[in-house]
């Protein structure tokens, strides 16, 4: 996940504003509400060939994904390892309440050297665990297994118990304790349905517990250390092509460091996968990025069996030794990156060696004899330092291929889809002629509208392109469809975008930490946020080769870049003086010298304004986007020139027009990212998407002349009379589709999404092709507001069967919608 600020929605940010934001697009301006196209398919062409891999998952351990999420374990902190590494509310006892004589110890009589802490009880001693979210959960008549680690010289009795507030959700367990450290088991069977269970231990005698676990005996396939089954199975159910773990962040931040003596028991480290094998008791423990712990419980190993039991293609990532994800620092240890290397060498042997091999005999203990045949591997994860990133890469890639040279090993080109670092990864990737570079970015609805085309333009002989993170910023319908008019593209050109993921997938609701996210869960219920249902719609309807189709496009989407102007900072203090606007004829429509007053000005942002010394100037260097705005939305065709001088903070200036409302405008951004670099942004709905970058820094005390050339859509930019740059603003077209044929079945699957609110009457052409008189639909139609909740559930697939069907026909896309048409070919 990238850390980019003010591009990004995360929870602390104005999410909800995506909730209540306008259309994607504004409605025709005829008045009837169904707009007319065209679609016209030429079955003769040959179109790209689609892999069996196109569409995948990626998970990553984000919002409790593991550890309360798909993870079966009901037992937080069952290992008593929580610390304030992992979060500074934490301590050993979290989620435990104890009663009597308990204490949490680390010392010689614990349970490995890798299991530090373990709980030490009083006679007559108890403690519980109220789980996730509201508790634990059970249902009546379902069968749980409890285990623990335990010892007690002189011998004890433990009582395990199941309850609630209401009373015992089952009947409670006796479990005699003896001697040394030894592994000790229950089963419980739910005698009602609860949320709010808890898991209660207590001691007749002293003794030492550590590993307290409660797991339902229904996990995904019935799988010991297993899998929810309920989000396994909607995660099966999409059908992905491959799974991409464990991250993200987790991979490529922290330190590089083992989990040893040598290392100081390092508690906030990369995801390194030795950590994460073995029995679970002897498995690393470790803070995670997002805030909380990883008890890596769920690790390699299951990663590996969950991808294989769902057809998947594994695709795991390993640290670069370039941190990212806003850390980014490169380590300079020889021995530790050439450990790195091994690692990744080891872990190759671990997923594909035979069993009498080092690594393959730890995957056949673990219950897996057969290799879990790995082919693709990627290094790193979105660093912002691209050639400290590409010299490790290498490093790693040659090592690689000199082992396995089948194994494709992925780069990455940073954590943004343009700018500076964006450039020089792939710079650095097409002259490092590496197999795949990972992309990833989270844009605005509008961005993913308006750049369908995005990959038309790709080196086909260059790198080909795994999609690894994308998402538009938000889980309402209108996200879902301008997710489907993008996937589009992808398939369109799916010779040169091979994989594609989007991302997060799982979100706990009650531990978020990033926004939006495919799946929702609790701990009583899961359910299909919109995107999925699009994600889902497209992944079990690929088509084997792409046929080539055009289609019309949408009237008055086009029309200028028209609106206000606007002044603002970013923890910033800076002055505007000399503000100018003149129209294309050279009338002038506005000019403050602001010798007077600032009426002319609306205050829509934070931060605090003021004339001083014939400036307009906002002192305070803690706030965020202090927009003034002033003038007529509806101009068009204008210059704007100012002046602006920093007088301090971190950044530098915010010159804004086309400025609609506060949640839609564009602005030039110089000194952003901490005075790192300059960017074009455009914010549509309230989400910001970036149009052009550049590096750049801006000078305190120093007097900038800025000007801005808006012509039509095409806006050219100045800095001290120099040309900065220019760009032309892509209409967010909202009819998209694409025509792909089933190789097994013969089906053509027509792919129309009308992301509008107008109906689109669609005169479609097959291009001579035989087909039949009737197509299977599969349509998701839904308002844009809409989001699918635990209890409602507006976007969901309907199907219906079309008539009339044949080498030409009519069909009227409803509003708002996606739809797949699958055409029987004779």
């Amino acid at each position: 996940m990238p850390r980019t600020a003010r591009t990004r929605w995360r929870v602390g940010l104005t999410a909800t504003a995506l909730l209540a934001a306008a259309a994607l697009v504004p409605a025709p301006a005829h008045a009837e509400d169904v707009t007319d196209y065209t679609i016209t398919v030429d079955p003769s062409a040959r179109g790209a060939s689609i892999d069996d891999t196109m569409y995948g998952v990626f998970f990553e351990d984000i919002n409790r994904a593991a550890d309360g999420g798909l993870y079966a374990e009901l037992v937080q902190n069952r290992s008593f390892e929580y610390s304030t590494a992992d979060n500074g509310s934490y301590t050993p006892l979290t989620s435990w309440t104890a009663g009597g004589t308990a204490q949490v110890v680390n010392d010689s009589g614990r349970l490995n050297e890798r299991n530090r802490n373990y709980l030490s009880l009083g006679a007559g001693s108890s403690v519980t665990n109220a789980g996730y979210n509201t508790g634990i959960r059970v249902e009546q008549g379902k069968r749980y297994d409890f285990s623990v680690w335990a010892r007690a010289a002189s011998g004890s009795t433990l009582t395990v118990s199941l309850k609630d507030a209401a009373g015992s959700l089952a009947t409670a367990r006796q479990v005699a304790v003896k001697g040394g450290w030894a592994k000790y088991r229950a089963t419980f069977t739910a005698t009602r349905t609860s949320n709010r269970g808890r898991l209660a231990v207590a001691t007749a005698h002293a003794a030492a517990v550590d590993e307290v676990s409660l797991f339902p005996r229904d996990t995904y396939r019935n799988q010991p250390n297993g899998l929810r089954k309920d989000l396994a199975e909607r995660i099966a159910a999409l059908k992905p092509g491959f799974v991409r773990f464990p991250g993200g962040c987790l991979v490529n931040t922290g330190s590089m460091e083992d989990y040893s003596e040598a290392s100081g028991w390092q508690r906030k480290r990369s995801y390194q996968w030795k950590d994460t094998i073995g029995p679970v008791e002897e498995r690393a423990t470790n803070a995670n990025f997002w805030g909380y712990n990883q008890s890596y419980g769920l690790g390699y190993y299951e990663y590996f069996r969950f991808s294989e039991d769902i057809g998947a293609m594994p695709l795991p990532v390993v640290p670069a030794l370039v941190t990212g994800c806003g850390q980014n620092k490169a380590t300079d240890d020889e021995a530790l990156l050439r450990r790195h290397i091994q690692d990744t060498l080891d872990l190759i042997e671990f997923a594909n060696g035979p069993a009498t091999s080092t690594w393959g005999k730890v995957r056949a203990k673990m219950g897996h004899p057969e290799p879990f045949h790995l082919t693709h591997i990627g290094v790193g994860n979105e660093e912002n330092l691209p050639r400290e990133f590409f010299a490790r890469f290498e490093r790693f890639r040659a090592a690689i291929k000199a082992r396995y040279p089948d194994i494709t090993v992925i780069s990455n080109s940073g954590p943004d889809d343009a700018g500076a670092t964006f450039d020089t990864a792939w710079q650095l990737n097409r002259e490092g002629r590496v197999d795949m570079v990972d992309e990833h970015y989270y844009n605005s609805p509008a961005w993913f509208l308006q750049h369908n085309d995005r990959y038309d333009s790709y080196d086909r002989e260059g790198p080909k392109v795994f999609l690894g993170e994308y998402a538009s910023q938000g889980n309402a319908w209108r996200n879902g469809l301008a997710e489907a008019a993008f996937m589009t593209g992808l398939e369109r050109n799916a010779d040169v975008v091979k994989l594609a993921s989007y991302a997060p997938l799982l979100a706990n609701e009650d531990y978020v930490q990033w926004r939006p996210d495919m799946i929702w869960f609790n701990n009583r219920a899961s359910w299909n946020s919109a995107n999925y249902e699009v994600q889902k719609l497209f992944m079990t309807n690929v088509g084997d080769r792409v046929i080539p189709s055009t289609a019309t496009t949408t009237p008055d989407v086009s029309g200028p870049i028209t609106g206000a102007v606007g002044l603002s900072t970013w923890a910033t203090s800076a002055a505007y003086d000399d503000v100018k606007v003149t129209s294309a004829d050279g009338a002038t429509l506005l000019s403050d010298d602001f010798s007077g007053d600032a009426s002319t000005w609306r205050h829509s942002g934070a931060g605090s304004w003021s004339i001083q010394d014939g400036q307009y100037v906002q002192t305070d260097t803690a706030a965020e986007n202090t927009m003034v705005t002033a003038g007529d939305p509806a101009w068009k065709d204008y210059d704007l020139h100012v002046k602006a001088t920093k007088k301090s903070g971190k950044e530098g200036f915010l010159v804004a027009f086309g400025v609609k409302d506060t949640g839609n405008y564009y602005w030039w951004n110089l000194g952003g990212w901490n005075n790192t670099q300059s960017a074009i942004e455009q914010a549509v709905d309230g989400g910001k998407g970036t149009l052009l970058t550049k590096a750049g820094s801006i000078e305190t005390g120093r007097a900038y002349d800025i000007d801005i050339k808006v012509r039509g859509r095409q806006v050219t930019l100045f800095l001290d009379g120099e040309e900065w740059g220019s760009f032309t603003d892509k209409p967010a077209e909202p009819f998209r589709q694409v025509v792909t044929e089933d190789a097994r079945t013969g089906d053509l699957i027509v792919k129309v999404v009308n992301a509008q609110p107008a109906e689109a009457r669609t005169a479609v052409d097959l291009g001579g092709a035989g087909v039949a008189s009737t197509a299977r639909v599969t349509t998701l139609a839904a308002d844009q507001d809409a989001v699918n909740t635990e209890t409602d559930t507006p976007v969901a697939p309907v199907t219906s069967t079309l008539r009339g069907v044949g080498p030409k026909f009519t069909h009227t896309f409803p509003a708002n919608s996606v739809t797949f048409l699958r055409i029987k070919q004779r």
